[in-house]
């Protein structure tokens, strides 16, 4: 007989890591990769999840990744977990700091995520100053690496082969004005970054491989300014699925446009950089992890 005394009084951060990087990674082998375990240790570990909550979490009937219901509600729950757990941690390893620490950030997702971060930031390290740069990837990586900035966020494909993890994953979709023209002109009206950005690549990509003709008709480094054009229905742009908001819409197959893809972002410190690094990275990872679980499940 099951009682309130037999029931688990915790679940282990360790469990609930490894079950978020297999919901992010969407594979087994590459989440065991990101959490420092064999595979068959990752099996073991959802097993042992599965046990504690007495509910199967993953549908074993295809061959790919797949949430059961049950599973889907407790991602919510770990994502927040986990980042409430690593803030914590930063506070608490990170007591008292002073001094400054230097952010770089992408142009475009960086504004959407800064206000946040920094918030949070401020509010268990009110003595840190955060001087923020805002910036292309390239350029952003080539001042961490002359010392310039000891933090940074980008969004960059060349990155790919230097074995990081990205922080985040997220889909980006085409985004168009509801009840908008410019969805229906062809040429397709573009707002679109400058050259360099990998929002920019993806897309272009994207309507050559369809062989959608296309211009650029705005062109913005923030995607708030690529946000507005669409608004004003002069283009549609590619921007995150957590970025669209009323009187903006998602298109997609149904208005004849091709997928895009996710784009990741990464996050790096700066050798040396120091404990106000390390903590600031920390509220990094957590912010990213509750704009995740905000914005969209990562798979369906």
């Amino acid at each position: 007989m099951v009682t309130l005394a037999s029931l688990p009084s915790h679940l282990d951060m360790d469990l609930v890591r490894t079950f978020v990087a297999i919901c992010e990674e969407g594979n087994f082998s590459r989440a065991a990769t990101q959490v420092h375990r064999t595979p068959s240790a990752v099996s073991l570990q959802v097993k042992k999840l599965e046990a504690l909550l007495g509910r199967p979490l993953f549908d074993r009937e295809t061959r790919s990744v797949r949430l059961t219901g049950d599973g889907e509600v407790l991602l919510s729950y770990a994502r927040r977990l986990l980042a409430l757990n690593d803030e914590a941690l930063a506070r608490f390893r990170f007591p008292d700091l002073k001094g400054v620490v230097r952010l770089g950030a992408p142009n475009d997702s960086g504004v959407l995520a800064l206000p946040a971060i920094l918030r949070r930031f401020a509010a268990t390290h009110p003595q840190v100053r955060v001087d923020v740069r805002l910036d292309t990837g390239k350029e952003l990586y080539r001042r961490q690496s002359e010392g310039m900035l000891d933090v940074i966020v980008f969004s960059m494909d060349a990155m790919k082969t230097a074995a990081l993890e990205p922080v985040h994953v997220e889909d980006l979709v085409w985004v168009g004005l509801k009840g908008g023209r410019a969805i229906h002109q062809r040429p397709l009206p573009l707002a679109l970054a400058e050259t360099g950005c990998v929002w920019r690549a993806m897309a272009l990509t994207a309507l050559d491989g369809a062989g959608i003709p296309h211009r650029v008709a705005y062109a913005s480094e923030m995607c708030r300014g690529q946000a507005a054009a669409v608004e004003a229905d002069l283009a549609i742009a590619p921007l995150p699925a957590s970025a669209v908001e009323p009187p903006l819409i998602r298109l997609g197959a149904a208005e004849g446009l091709p997928p895009l893809g996710r784009f990741n972002t990464y996050l790096t410190v700066r050798d040396g950089g120091g404990e106000a690094a390390e903590a600031l990275a920390a509220h990094v990872t957590a912010n990213f992890h509750d704009l995740a679980d905000r914005g969209q499940r990562l798979f369906a």
